[in-house]
């Protein structure tokens, strides 16, 4: 039985359900919202750090206890401000911070951001290939694994997702050392370049601190192949960390769209299986690819010290072990509160990237 509504027009608008009106926002305040959080996540982690820094006591007693006189060590403690209330050094860090000073190092006596922007470039560097890396090895795979679901390809590919991402990245970049460096000879053991090709690279104008993006500004194709070379296998030991996620993530995506029921008018028309899973399938499957390499970003980092101190690549993760052996805590702050800033930043942009591409996303 249809019910008619007797009612004007401005009477019936507070009856009938309105299209107007939505439970999200639109894609303005999403970003808004999104960018404000940055901050309190910031805040928060520069805030452990602070603290978690402090609970071995000051920063000169935990770098050199036991190797100055007690009378010259509290003269540095108290020439650097470290006797004073914890929540006054406190306040003074974050200010300090803002300023974007993050201090001085206490075993080489060079400013922290200055560190920070000499093995930031190489870090990100690493990052940028290892990305590569697992977009090039775990989409493709991924795909193949849910084309030729159940079978032999499949169950071979899966085993070979869970290893990657279950080696750790040291193991495998020990291994790969020793097969395609000491055995076989293919590769550099370790390094970033040759000392000639460093010495080239850096010696150019505004150097951006990338070596393959500094060789090809300059054009040096010996040099680009140098780097290239060295790269190739911290690149592939970091990158098939987290190739091995993407490829489960695209295979389950790309099989649970293979069941909707655009994909089976497809067949009802004879589109072949393979263009079906090529064409049609993949794009809904790299929306969690996007989605979750925020947080990869996190775990590249994290394998970044492992894969940096295992193959010698002077980046951020080398010079944090390093500064660990020291325990020169200043600059280990430093190097902990950039790479969580890096991690916010970065998983800001994937939400944006993310609700760009769905957007069911924003609400």
């Amino acid at each position: 039985m249809t019910t008619l509504i007797d009612a004007p027009p401005s009477d019936a608008d507070g009856i009938l359900p309105s299209k107007k009106k939505s439970s999200g926002g639109g894609l303005g305040q999403y970003i808004l919202v999104r960018f404000l959080l940055i901050f309190p996540t910031i805040f928060i982690l520069v805030t452990m750090v602070f603290f978690l820094m402090r609970i071995t006591g000051d920063p000169i007693t935990s770098a050199l206890g036991g190797r100055l006189p007690p009378d010259q060590l509290q003269e540095r403690i108290h020439a650097a401000g470290y006797d004073r209330p914890i929540l006054v050094q406190y306040l003074e860090y974050l200010g300090q911070l803002i300023t974007g000073n993050f201090g001085t190092t206490l075993s080489d006596n060079r400013k922290v951001s200055e560190m920070l922007t000499t093995y930031g470039a190489a870090t990100l560097e690493l990052s940028i290939n290892a990305v590569l890396v697992a977009l090039v090895v775990g989409i493709p795979l991924g795909m193949i694994a849910a084309h030729r679901r159940d079978k032999a390809p499949d169950a071979v590919l899966r085993i070979f997702a869970i290893l990657c991402y279950s080696t750790p990245v040291f193991f495998s970049g020990l291994l790969f050392k020793l097969t395609f460096s000491v055995w076989l000879g293919w590769l550099p053991v370790a390094g970033r370049a040759t000392t000639s090709s460093e010495l080239s690279l850096t010696a150019l104008s505004a150097p951006s601190g990338i070596y393959w993006l500094d060789a090809l500004r300059s054009g040096n194709m010996a040099a680009l192949g140098d780097v290239v070379a060295h790269a190739v296998l911290p690149a592939i030991a970091l990158g098939l960390l987290t190739a091995g996620i993407f490829l489960r993530l695209v295979r389950t995506n790309v099989i649970g769209t293979l069941g909707k029921d655009y994909i089976e008018a497809g067949r009802s028309r004879g589109v072949s299986e393979f263009r079906l899973v090529t064409k049609h399938a993949y794009k809904p499957a790299l929306i969690p690819i996007i989605t979750v390499m925020g947080l990869q970003i996190a775990v590249l980092l994290g394998g970044a010290v492992l894969t940096e101190t295992t193959f010698e690549w002077k980046g951020l993760g080398f010079q944090l072990a390093s500064y660990l052996t020291a325990r020169d805590f200043v600059a280990v702050q430093g190097i902990v509160v950039l790479l969580a800033i890096i991690v916010a930043v970065t998983n800001f942009i994937v939400d944006i990237a993310a609700a760009l591409i769905d957007p069911r996303v924003r609400y």
